[in-house]
């Protein structure tokens, strides 16, 4: 089945973004609470857009705004943070 690649992209950038909650929900809790997400999150953030770009291409990664819409909507709760 072909998937297009725009869908793929968002898929994938949730789910790098839903790695991150399901290994450090803590951390998580810790850079909401005190507003350090993008600091606390620092390298993990780095190393999956590094994977995103790969997987996804960086044309596809760097014109669309699905990277910082999941890391908005999953990673930060829904807040503008990113």
């Amino acid at each position: 089945m072909v998937q297009d690649p725009k869908q793929k992209a968002r898929r994938l950038a949730r789910a790098l973004i839903s790695d991150m909650l399901v290994y450090h929900p803590e951390k998580r809790q810790q850079g909401i609470r005190n507003g350090t997400l993008p600091q606390l999150f620092k390298d993990e953030i780095e190393k999956s857009w590094l994977e995103y770009v790969e997987q996804v291409g960086k044309d596809m990664a760097e014109t669309t705004s699905f990277w910082t819409e999941a890391l908005n909507e999953i990673l930060a709760g829904g807040g503008k943070v990113f």
